[in-house]
């Protein structure tokens, strides 16, 4: 098996869990007794949690390898879905929530990584890398897909209950634990003692955050990450609610919004998939970043122009800007990363791709809060359309500026 199928499957693996236990989460702790608010912190513990630890982890990967902290992150993972599965009291649902988000913390970049030294190591520093990291992020994408219509579909089934798709997200964790350990072969590191790896970490963490913020091209790139971030939040904290205002019926928006996720995680798998066949059309992969930014801002602002619409029409709407959106980051995300590993080494490539990795999740965090206060005081046409504008005026940091291409080798 090639680097590049293994690192579908390991990323196919690592997101459909996530996929799986999407859906029913808000509704499986509400029915353990949580209310609303607490199902609220819940969250916010999980994010905290990857939050403070996305930098660290991928500075560990860059220390101890990537293998064994995907082997740490399976296993986290794995303990957490069990608790969220089977725990009743709110400090082990508490618990679950922190196990989650120091997987999701310890798998941002690892895989990515190995991927990246394997290609390498068999065929060389130049090596191309756009086809293999374009089908793992469409491998990621099919898995949430896939994940979140069964996760909506399977408590459906006679007799289920709202835990059984968390539990076959546990069992999948099973298979991509025994995965990694057989199925990621990795040189064997220099052995290194504990006191070594508490150097190491923060020594790597200071490199790979010097060299994003330092280094032009990964700077302008993380501008891009975090104009994605930004929209990501926007569209999935503002649709549901639009939704539900469209159809008039809650449930209605729920069902209506799953089925939009679903679509927007496929075509976003559609769009990694086209990612190399996109850069190679327009000259460059930082052509593909730059179209990609665009077609997103677009979308955003379809749905300010459209934010008025009523019923079916603006449903269809709302679909197709959402689905057009996913399509434009599933292209832009292979292309970025391609522009990426070529600026880095493997002593800081797990860093920087948490770098950026973090810089999506502060974006969107301040999107929700901002965009969400805005949507609720001006109506979300004005939402989207700010948002429009903040994502639209990212692609300035991909224009040129200077006679020496700064991207990479062909100008744009």
């Amino acid at each position: 098996m090639s680097a590049a199928s293994r690192y579908k499957m390991i990323s196919f693996l690592i997101w459909l869990p996530t996929g799986l236990y999407l859906a029913p989460l808000v509704l499986l702790m509400l029915s353990r007794g949580l209310d609303l608010a607490t199902v609220a912190a819940v969250g916010l513990g999980y994010s905290l949690t990857v939050t403070l630890l996305e930098l660290p982890t991928g500075g560990l990967a860059d220390v101890i390898g990537r293998r064994t902290v995907l082997v740490v992150s399976a296993v986290a993972s794995l303990t957490g879905l069990l608790l969220l599965g089977l725990a009743e009291s709110i400090g082990l649902l508490v618990a679950s929530a922190v196990l989650r988000g120091i997987a999701r913390a310890l798998q941002s970049g690892p895989a990515e990584a190995w991927f990246v030294d394997a290609t390498h190591a068999a065929e060389g520093p130049d090596a191309d890398l756009s086809k293999g990291l374009s089908g793992g992020s469409a491998a990621a994408s099919a898995a949430l897909g896939i994940g979140t219509l069964a996760g909506g579909a399977l408590p459906l089934l006679p007799g289920a209950s709202l835990a059984l798709p968390v539990l076959i997200a546990a069992v999948v964790e099973v298979a991509r634990l025994v995965f990694t350990v057989y199925g990621l072969p990795e040189a064997a590191r220099p052995r290194t003692t504990l006191a070594g790896v508490l150097r190491g970490v923060p020594a790597t963490i200071r490199t790979g955050l010097r060299l994003s913020v330092g280094h032009q091209a990964i700077a302008r790139l993380l501008v891009v990450v975090a104009a994605s971030g930004v929209a990501l939040a926007t569209i999935e904290l503002i649709t549901p609610a639009w939704m539900a205002t469209l159809t008039g019926k809650p449930g209605t928006a729920g069902i209506a919004y799953a089925i939009v996720a679903s679509l927007g995680f496929a075509t976003s798998s559609m769009g990694s998939a086209l990612s190399t066949r996109v850069s190679e059309a327009l000259g460059t992969p930082a052509r593909a970043v730059a179209t990609s930014v665009l077609i997103a801002a677009g979308s955003l602002a379809i749905l300010a122009a459209s934010a008025r619409l009523t019923g079916l029409a603006g449903l269809i709407v709302a679909g197709l800007s959402y689905c057009l959106l996913f399509t434009a980051l599933g292209i832009g995300g292979p292309a970025g990363a391609t522009i990426l590993h070529g600026h880095v080494t493997a002593g800081e490539r797990a860093t920087v791709i948490s770098v950026q990795s973090l810089a999506l999740q502060l974006a969107g965090a301040v999107a929700a809060v901002s965009f969400g206060w805005l949507s609720g005081t001006a109506g979300p046409w004005v939402a989207f359309g700010a948002a429009a504008g903040l994502v639209a005026l990212s692609a300035l940091a991909l224009i040129q500026r200077s006679p020496q291409p700064v991207l990479e080798k062909a100008e744009f």
